[in-house]
């Protein structure tokens, strides 16, 4: 018994000729069988579809950052916060068994950390950074910019200060290189956790990262780091505030409140870090 199998293409010297063939039932299914499976095959194959929170992350980042010295709005910062208090390490593709968690390479004893960019433009970037357990990102700070850090995997200690004089890049202490500090984290966090916010001159803008047990934050910087804009990374080593203080320099601490005397250094050793490419699920900019 046969059917008609519809129109098929051959090719005779080099020309497309489209004919009309009839074939048994049974091979009809069996090409219909062959064909379902390549199909299967090249679906598995695609690239992942970007996480629906990680497309409304991008869409809503470039609503909110308008450039250098603009700060977002109240609102536009808890909206970003839901996005993010909400994300999870798979949004981003990420395994605790991926290979930059290993600490293999070591500078002075503490494990290097790696980064990755999942996107940036002139206005924003989105940035992982892995850290095995005991790596450190040194004291640091954020020049004009807004910050968004969601730990997404494991426990870190989280150290940050803010300039007690922002607006005084010349501040009045013993030494001209150093700058008093109001401590406004010391803590342990451990994922899931809230997102944090550092500003300009508030929130924390100068911190540190201490990987407790292996570790992975998501940044979103707005803007983001630009030598050739002033925006530069600075280090600094802290120094306890008794250390230093004396006569009319001395500062009395309230009650809830620590300060700390600031000295920016030359990156240190343990600063440095690896890029790898980022392979996870893509951010659709059209």
């Amino acid at each position: 018994m046969t059917m008609e199998a519809g129109l098929v293409e051959q090719r005779r010297d080099g020309v497309v000729v489209v004919e009309h063939h009839r074939v048994s039932k049974v091979r009809c299914a069996d090409k219909l069988i062959k064909k379902k499976k390549f199909n299967r095959r090249i679906q598995r194959s695609l690239p992942p579809e970007v996480p629906m929170v990680l497309q409304e992350l991008f869409l809503s980042c470039r609503d909110v950052f308008k450039g250098p010295g603009d700060v977002p709005a109240p609102c536009d910062v808890q909206r970003l916060c839901r996005i993010l208090d909400n994300m999870k390490p798979e949004d981003v593709g990420l395994s605790s068994k991926l290979q930059f968690f290993s600490p293999k390479d070591v500078v002075k004893g503490t494990p290097i950390v790696t980064h990755t960019t999942i996107y940036k433009c002139n206005n924003f970037s989105l940035c992982l950074f892995f850290l095995p357990a005991t790596a450190v990102i040194p004291l640091h700070n954020h020049p004009e910019m807004t910050v968004f850090s969601k730990l997404l995997l494991g426990t870190m200690h989280i150290k940050s200060y803010d300039w007690v004089d922002p607006d005084n890049l010349h501040d009045s202490t013993p030494s001209s290189q150093r700058r008093l500090a109001r401590l406004k984290a010391d803590s342990d966090f451990k994922a899931p956790c809230s997102t944090s916010v550092l500003y300009p001159t508030t929130g924390g803008n100068i911190h540190e990262f201490t990987a407790i047990t292996t570790c992975a934050v998501l940044d979103v910087l707005g803007p983001p780091y630009c030598k050739d804009d002033g925006r530069d990374c600075s280090y600094y080593q802290e120094f306890p505030l008794s250390s230093i203080s004396n006569g009319e320099n001395s500062v009395t601490e309230k009650e809830g409140e620590s300060y700390g005397w600031l000295e920016e250094i030359e990156m240190p050793e343990n600063s440095h870090m690896d890029e790898i490419e980022y392979l996870g699920p893509q951010i659709n900019d059209h």
